[in-house]
């Protein structure tokens, strides 16, 4: 297995545990306005940092533990919410370590922004799957998870966008990171 796919080393440990940890606390700045966690997506930037900065099993394990310790210490998500969320997060922290590692163009900024695309597809394609097949079937359709995944989080979607692939720049510039 590629070596930068699974990269287990202290300093990717120490960067997924802040990044855990901002997973957490990002989202209490938002609990104070209603369905702003569904609007801007907090918790979804860290996972996708550590996906796409500390590699495979870092990425998942972030995607796992952020929203289930969220849970745990703010009632954030909502119990009926955590198990898809879990799984969201997981797929979003997988698919951009696993992107990141095997798109290549001749240009840096294009693999970012491509490998960071792909896994929010694959993340909200995770939630669609689950809610329909095994946490709201009967109770979940196209309309809904259309509306979920991609309208009402549009704020979100765009600051993901913009804001993530400046941060994974600046820190393979500042060369705190490979890519």
């Amino acid at each position: 297995m590629d070596k930068k796919l699974v990269s287990f080393n202290l300093r990717n440990m120490i960067i997924t545990a802040l990044l855990i940890a901002l997973g957490v606390v990002l989202p209490i700045m938002f609990h104070g306005v209603a369905n702003a966690g569904r609007i801007f997506l907090p918790m979804h930037i860290p996972v996708l940092l550590a996906g796409l900065v500390c590699g495979l099993p870092l990425g998942l394990i972030s995607g796992l533990l952020t929203p289930l310790l969220s849970h745990f210490l703010t009632g954030m998500p909502p119990s009926p919410i955590l198990p898809s969320m879990m799984i969201e997060l997981a797929v979003y922290g997988a698919a951009a370590a696993i992107l990141i590692r095997f798109i290549r163009t001749k240009d840096t900024y294009a693999n970012i922004h491509i490998s960071l695309l792909g896994a929010m597809i694959a993340g909200r394609i995770a939630f669609g799957l689950m809610n329909t097949l095994i946490f709201n079937v009967g109770n979940y359709s196209m309309q809904i998870w259309m509306t979920s995944a991609f309208v009402t989080a549009l704020p979100g979607i765009v600051i993901q966008i913009v804001l993530i692939p400046i941060i994974v720049i600046a820190l393979w510039k500042a060369k705190l990171i490979e890519i």
